[in-house]
């Protein structure tokens, strides 16, 4: 089966048939909302929306580890984790869709890890490739047979959010190294490394970072329209991404 998480906007799949929902318990606490499941284009499927219903838990409220548990239980293998993103470079476009491939973690108090505790042992996660190199290639394929435009390598910087992000700090993440910056891969992808799912994600460019171009301040208006005009493609792509 696969997994679809969902961010910014996206509280469904519009495509999905034969839909029930299902409430599944976990160690860790209650998931973000029910799990939808359904088939997309024939294909077994799981979404969840990591915002909850009505968009309400911000990036550091999340229970990441009690979804992404949830989605191992219902038998997920494959996650395709949507999100929204800032730009730090100029040639990364407002509207372009992007697969990132590797992270910089900037969050601080988000429960990362299962193995903790005096009855968990410690488990050292290899990091070096935290997505799925096949679950990857195959979103840039479905974006490419679409003919849309999409970026195939980018360094993700994951803030605590909800708020944006200073000018300052843009710049020191950008010579971290990082491209694009977001609020909710890690420790999804962390937690998904750990229990062995395959994980890899979209996102959408949403908007230039603080200091950007010649952005002078950021227009929510005009990001939440951007997004919701993005969303369809998203669509577009994970209907083709199923099939692959």
């Amino acid at each position: 089966m696969l997994g679809i998480i969902a961010g910014s906007g996206l509280q469904r799949l519009n495509h999905l048939e034969n839909v029930r929902r299902e409430i599944v318990r976990t160690p860790f606490g209650e998931t973000s909302c029910a799990i939808t499941l359904g088939q997309l284009a024939g294909v077994d499927v799981a979404f969840l929306n990591r915002h909850g219903y009505g968009h309400t838990l911000a990036p550091h409220q999340i229970n990441y580890r009690a979804n992404i548990w949830a989605l191992q239980k219902i038998g997920v293998q494959t996650v395709c984790a949507v999100g929204s993103t800032g730009s730090f470079l100029e040639s990364i476009q407002p509207g372009q869709l992007i697969v990132p491939h590797d992270i910089l973690d900037y969050t601080q108090g988000r429960a990362n890890t299962y193995f903790e505790g005096p009855d968990h042992p410690i488990v050292y996660t290899d990091m070096s490739e935290p997505f799925d190199a096949v679950i990857r290639a195959n979103l840039i394929a479905a974006a490419q047979k679409l003919q849309l435009p999409v970026v195939t390598e980018a360094v993700y910087a994951c803030t605590n959010g909800p708020r944006l992000e200073t000018r300052a700090e843009v710049r020191r993440m950008a010579s971290d190294g990082a491209q694009v910056v977001g609020m909710t891969l890690v420790p999804e992808v962390i937690l998904a490394k750990e229990i062995g799912l395959n994980y890899a994600a979209i996102t959408v460019c949403t908007n230039y970072a603080a200091g950007v171009g010649d952005t002078q301040a950021h227009d929510l208006h005009q990001w939440r329209a951007l997004r919701e005009q993005s969303l369809t493609r998203v669509e577009q792509l994970l209907l083709q991404w199923v099939t692959l």
